[in-house]
């Protein structure tokens, strides 16, 4: 009996090439397919270079040329493997964390832009909004999160997990919460080295049982230095977002702090670059914007970047009090401060979502809804 070429072709539309969610076919998966009466050569390409993957695929298509064309056919599958290279954004590095599905650095290339600010108050937003919130407080030299979280007498406890003793972090406003600061004394300044301080951070990210959190946010120190590195060798960062004042002298460092995730040995995608105290509006006349570091400068230099504008956040007196009092201002309802971070909020989870897109199904977790009750689910 003489096969159909045309027959086979059609029987491979049936099959999905492994990680490519497209038929064999439409992929291009498909190089050449000889027919010698009840013979079938059939070359294939894919890009997953496992056994498992290209076994399945051998006995896919033995099976479906066997259902659809003819059942006694004689069929050799030749499969040659091309891993293409994986987009500098796709990379991720550093050990997974069990149950921790997206890491967000938030950084600024110098302090005093409010970035711990702009950490605490996402942090709340996302809790808000029904994620499971983790926030690492990486800044060594300057931790202030359990100010600002009004959890700085509070101790992180002991808990025993499968025979391992593990910190439990400090809970408040729906964010789990660890900081360096809860093992100091307010007046103790904290003089480490690099390795004594990387070592600090790692068992408060594996030492620790931060349970099932859907985005773990981690405030780093100003600047680009050591620790930076030290985080994004120990954990799989999603992505970074930049903060800056529209100050010139600020978003002379911001851009610095860009290009350090995207330096070839590091690779962290920029979720994109918030701009804080973007503009002043006194109460006894709201409706008048005073720029008094200067106009739309981070968001000119997103542009510039080419990465996303996330937000820009007003220089108002009630973020500043709400943090030293220790109860986030993104906490107050029915308020322009409100309003302004849960867009900001929105934005940056949107970010992660494209970033999801693309990366591979066991990396990867897909969030199906960006609303006031968003959900996040494994893919």
């Amino acid at each position: 009996m003489k096969l159909d070429k045309k027959e086979i072709l059609k029987a491979l539309e049936n099959i999905t090439v492994p990680g490519e969610g497209m038929n064999m076919v439409e992929s291009g998966a498909v190089n050449n397919i000889q027919v010698f009466g009840d013979e079938v050569v059939v070359d294939i390409t894919i890009n997953n270079p496992s056994l498992q993957a290209r076994k399945k695929t051998e006995v896919e298509i033995l099976k479906a040329i066997h259902r659809e064309v003819y059942e006694k056919a004689k069929i050799t599958v030749n499969i040659k493997v091309d891993t293409p290279a994986k987009p500098k954004t796709n990379e991720i590095k550093g050990k997974p964390i069990p149950g921790i599905q997206n890491i967000i650095a938030v950084a600024s290339g110098k302090g005093g832009v409010g970035k711990s600010t702009i950490t605490a108050n996402l942090a709340v937003t996302l809790a808000k909004m029904g994620f499971k919130v983790g926030l690492l407080d990486a800044d060594i030299y300057g931790p202030s999160m359990p100010i600002m979280f009004d959890v700085a007498t509070e101790k992180p406890l002991a808990t025993n997990i499968n025979g391992n003793s593990k910190m439990l972090p400090v809970e408040n406003f729906g964010v789990k919460l660890l900081s360096i600061g809860f093992f100091t004394q307010p007046n103790q300044a904290v003089i480490w080295r690099g390795p004594m301080a990387s070592k600090a951070l790692n068992q408060m990210i594996f030492d620790a049982h931060w349970e099932e959190l859907d985005f773990m946010l981690v405030d780093l120190p100003p600047g680009t230095g050591d620790i930076h590195l030290s985080i994004m060798q120990s954990m799989p960062v999603t992505g970074a977002v930049i903060v800056s004042t529209p100050q010139e002298v600020a978003l002379a460092d911001a851009r610095k702090g860009v290009a350090m995730f995207q330096q070839e040995a590091i690779n962290v995608p920029v979720l994109g670059i918030v701009e804080n105290m973007a503009y002043f509006t006194p109460e006894e006349l709201p409706d008048n914007k005073y720029y008094i570091f200067g106009k739309s400068g981070a968001k000119n230099l997103a542009t510039d970047l080419k990465v996303p504008f996330l937000g820009e956040i007003p220089l108002v007196q009630s973020i500043r009090e709400a943090g030293d009092v220790g109860r986030p201002a993104a906490l107050q309802t029915a308020t322009p401060i409100e309003k302004a971070f849960e867009e900001l909020t929105k934005n940056v989870v949107q970010e992660v979502v494209l970033r999801n897109k693309s990366l591979p199904p066991t990396e990867a977790i897909k969030i199906t809804t960006m609303a006031g009750c968003a959900a996040v689910k494994k893919k």
